[in-house]
């Protein structure tokens, strides 16, 4: 087989290969030795030691407790239901067709989301940021194909309101997931 030709830099010898089974000589920059992998294990120490503090910066949910994101993270799932429901007895039509069973579907999900949130349900919690963030990427998406100005601020919209939602959510979830100190 026949070697291909390559552009070497200016300067720059020809290598050859080491053999098979033979050490190799050279060391390259970067290369994982001793000397290399000790700001690595810095670096992972100050990242350990951050996570640390900020689990013990969390204070477990109190009894009753029910922080205003997932409160309202819960209306907003119950409202979108109760809309939902709405909309399939009224006769909504989407592209020619009335969706009653997706839509009744997507009632039953929002609901189940909405209760699970408001008794501070992990998995609610979880599928509901799910959501989020399939519609803050939906609505950004869609600025591709917005065709005018109404189409774009109701993805900015979206995007503003899905977003900071999803990312106050995330303290939350692990306060729910926390166990209980003494």
């Amino acid at each position: 087989m026949a070697r291909r030709a390559r552009k070497r830099r200016a300067g720059a010898t020809a290598s050859r290969p080491p053999r098979h089974g033979a050490p190799d000589a050279t060391v390259r920059p970067g290369a994982p030795n001793g000397s290399a992998r000790e700001p690595m294990a810095r670096g992972y120490a100050r990242a350990r030691e951050k996570d640390e503090a900020a689990r013990e910066a969390l204070v477990p949910l109190a009894p009753g407790e029910r922080p205003w994101p997932v409160a309202l993270s819960a209306v907003l799932a119950a409202v979108f239901a109760v809309a939902n429901v709405i909309l399939v007895l009224a006769g909504w039509e989407v592209n020619g067709r009335r969706p009653i069973a997706s839509g009744l579907i997507f009632a039953a999900v929002m609901l189940a989301a909405a209760a699970g949130m408001w008794r501070l349900k992990y998995w609610a919690v979880l599928g509901w940021q799910v959501l989020l963030a399939l519609t803050f990427f939906g609505a950004m998406l869609s600025l591709l194909r917005a065709a005018n100005l109404s189409a774009v601020i109701l993805s900015v919209v979206v995007m503003a309101l899905t977003g900071p939602l999803f990312w106050l959510m995330i303290r939350q979830m692990a306060r729910i997931q926390m166990p209980k100190r003494k």
